[in-house]
């Protein structure tokens, strides 16, 4: 199984429609906590067992990096731990800042 990729505005459309996905950012805690996508949670791999446990194999899971390329391995990697529907955001998080800046916790 394989991962997909996945532009912003469809993300964007999907958390207007409050779809159920589990949002990842794999950037560095300190990037994390100075802006992120509301609804993310830094993932790293100290805590991937964790949550590889809590998350359905059904539900999508959407990978965020800086600029949407390491996040293509990573998603890669998760979609073969058995989850069914696993998205790289095309961008990363500096595309999704730049389009969104209203929609930027930190």
């Amino acid at each position: 199984m394989s991962f997909q990729h996945l532009d912003i505005p469809t993300l964007q459309a999907w958390l207007d429609d409050g779809r159920e996905l589990a949002l990842v950012d794999i950037r560095d805690p300190v990037s994390f906590s100075q802006g992120h996508i509301p609804g993310s949670r830094r993932l790293d791999n100290d805590g991937v067992g964790t949550f590889l446990e809590e998350t359905p194999a059904g539900r999508p899971v959407v990978v965020v990096c800086y600029h949407g390329h390491s996040s293509q391995q990573a998603a890669a990697w998760l979609a073969g731990q058995g989850l069914d529907e696993v998205y790289s955001l095309d961008g990363g998080f500096t595309e999704w800042q730049l389009r969104h800046p209203d929609s930027v916790e930190g």
